[in-house]
């Protein structure tokens, strides 16, 4: 497996596959080729079908067009081979001969990838020997040692770094969340919700201010990503709310250090590095079970190690956390990643925490291991038709009416 500095990244929203992922590829292009005189760009499949809402034409257009004029072209209704999210780049000299052209994938979480069994994308170094939780599992048995720990052996103790900048801009897009108000843009015209949430949750009793806390929390992070804000990809920016409303949470009401909250993101960062390798995170191949579902696994995880669970605890919350999403669907309404993700994420942040209640009750001992449903995760994901994959299609999508 990669790095943890694959999995979070700090970047702009909405969207880490359609915003992320294509800003970068056209860097690249325009690095490559700052002799063009034009440029065009063609969005296949889920790009261009949500890629309006999405921002896509505009995360492309604002890095090529410094350097030459672009043209977007739009194939919602073809899809490339290796990947629903595909885009061709193409140059052009003065004499509008074509110079050059590029196929890339981008591929959920801000990656991306050629393709083939070329792929510049996959030279970075495996960091991670394992592969499976089940076998990272056996590893904490055998050496009477945690999940973090496993990640600081692989990663090198110069991780904490990383990961304390990744946690002040977690907190910094909560807060960020909080202090904004009114209307998302798109045409929904959706009202933020956070700092309305936030405020009216200080007057319920503490069983059920901690759940609107944590609401308020996930939604401020969501309404940060859905207007452009600046958040940290958790897997994705589509369910970038959840762990940051957990951590944020627990560190604020339960005063839980710095430190422990660096292990608890290391451990999170595991889990959701393991179903990217084996499975997917991108809601346009496996639908949004591979977004908020991994998310809700990632912070169950981590809560549970907060407060103490062991590695088959912590593996349990976690399974629990991705299992009872599975099959959901990606339908963005419009094509914005507003309804449904928005509540989504902060569903899934009070779902971790009831995971990591329940498998604090129990021993540890289940039937379902997270590796099993990451591989049922996949095969539902496969199995779903493309209109809930991400391009607005099916589902909410195509019944919602304003």
């Amino acid at each position: 497996m990669k790095s943890l500095r694959e999995l979070y990244k700090i970047g702009r929203g909405p969207s880490s596959s359609h915003t992320m992922g294509p800003m970068k590829a056209a860097g690249i292009f325009a690095s490559e080729h700052a002799d063009a005189a034009r440029y065009e760009v063609e969005l296949y499949g889920s790009l261009a079908a949500t890629g309006k809402g999405h921002m896509t034409d505009a995360a492309i257009s604002d890095v090529l067009e410094k350097t030459a004029p672009c043209k977007i072209i739009w194939y919602p209704a073809k899809t490339l081979p290796y990947h629903p999210n595909g885009m061709v780049f193409k140059a052009f000299d003065n004499s509008d001969k074509a110079i050059a052209e590029w196929t890339c994938y981008s591929i959920g979480g801000g990656s991306l990838s050629e393709g083939g069994e070329k792929d510049r994308f996959a030279e970075s170094p495996e960091v991670y020997d394992k592969n499976s939780i089940g076998e990272i599992v056996e590893w904490c048995r055998d050496n009477g040692r945690s999940f973090w720990e496993y990640v600081e052996l692989c990663e090198g103790p110069q991780i904490w770094d990383y990961l304390a900048e990744i946690w002040q801009a977690m907190k910094q897009s909560v807060e960020n969340g909080l202090n904004n108000e009114g209307a998302l843009p798109g045409p929904l015209h959706l009202s933020r919700k956070a700092a309305t949430y936030h405020i009216k949750a200080s007057g319920y009793k503490p069983s059920l201010q901690s759940r609107g806390l944590v609401f308020s929390y996930a939604l401020a992070v969501s309404e940060e990503n859905a207007s452009g804000g600046t958040i940290v990809t958790a897997p994705t920016c589509g369910s970038c709310g959840v762990l940051p409303a957990v951590l944020y949470y627990q560190s604020r009401f339960h005063e839980f250090s710095d430190r422990r909250i660096l292990h608890a993101l290391a451990t999170a960062g595991l889990f959701g590095n393991v179903v990217k390798q084996n499975a997917s995170i991108s809601g346009a191949e496996v639908g949004c079970q591979g977004e908020v579902g991994v998310a809700c696994a990632m912070a169950s995880a981590a809560t549970c190690q907060l407060f103490g669970g062991t590695p088959s605890q912590i593996e349990y919350a976690a399974e629990m956390g991705l299992e009872h999403h599975l099959g959901m669907t990606c339908d963005p309404v419009c094509g914005l990643v507003q309804i449904p993700c928005i509540e989504r994420n902060a569903f899934a942040a009070a779902r971790a925490l009831d995971a990591n209640i329940y498998a604090s009750f129990s021993d540890g001992v289940h039937r379902v291991s997270f590796d099993s449903v990451v591989k049922v995760m996949k095969q539902t994901g496969h199995d779903l038709p493309s209109l809930y994959k991400e391009t607005s299609e099916g589902g909410l999508a195509k019944n919602f009416t304003k």
